[in-house]
C-alpha cells in the first residue's frame, strides 16, 4: 500500500471507514460462498484475494499480482519435478538446488515489469504446495478458479469501495 494509501485510510470519516469494512466482508462472504459451492477450496480462494491486495495501487499492479501468483503456482510444480528428478544424482541437495535457481528466477525478475511482484510468486507457490494434491490438469483448474475468484472479489472489493465509499 502507498503511503498517500495509508493516509487516506487514516483520514476517512467514520461513515466511510464502516462503508469499507462492511462492503469488504459482503464481498469475502460471497467469494467464500462462491468458491464453496464450486466446491474449491475457500483458502485457495484467499490466496487469489490476498494476491490482489497486495499492490493495489492500480488495476494494472493488480492483475499483474495475479499473474506472477499464477506462474508461481506453475513455477511450484515445475520445482516438484525437477526436485524428484534430481534426487537419484543429487540426493539431499536436490531440494535446496531447486530452491537456488527458483529464487534466482524469481528474484532476478523483480525489475521486470508485470512478472516483477516477488511476494505473489511466492505466494502461488505456497499455494500449489500447501495443496498438496497430484500434479495434474485438474489442480491447475482447480488452484487457477479458486484464486480467480479471489482475484474477482479483490477487484469488486475495490471497485465498489471506490464507487461508494471514497467519492
Amino acid at each position: 500500500m502507498s503511503t498517500t494509501e495509508t493516509a487516506n485510510i487514516h483520514r476517512q470519516t467514520p461513515r466511510q471507514f464502516i462503508l469499507f469494512t462492511l462492503i469488504a466482508a459482503v464481498v469475502a462472504s460471497f467469494a467464500a460462498w462462491s468458491s464453496a459451492t464450486l466446491t474449491l477450496e475457500v483458502w485457495v480462494m484467499f490466496a487469489g484475494f490476498i494476491a490482489w491486495f497486495v499492490r493495489p495501487t492500480s488495476l494494472r499492479e493488480s492483475l499483474s499480482a495475479m499473474v506472477c501468483l499464477w506462474l508461481g503456482i506453475g513455477l511450484a510444480a515445475v520445482a516438484e519435478v525437477a526436485t524428484g528428478a534430481l534426487i537419484p544424482i543429487a540426493g539431499g541437495l536436490a531440494l535446496p538446488l531447486v530452491v537456488f535457481f527458483v529464487a534466482i528466477l524469481i528474484v532476478g525478475l523483480r525489475t521486470t515489469r508485470i512478472v516483477n511482484n516477488m511476494l505473489t510468486w511466492f505466494l502461488g507457490m505456497v499455494t500449489f504446495f500447501a495443496a498438496g494434491w497430484d500434479l495434474s490438469a485438474e489442480t491447475f483448474l482447480h488452484l487457477g478458479g479458486a484464486t480467480a475468484i479471489g482475484g474477482f472479489a479483490g477487484w469488486a472489493c475495490q471497485a465498489i469501495n471506490r464507487r461508494w465509499v471514497e467519492n
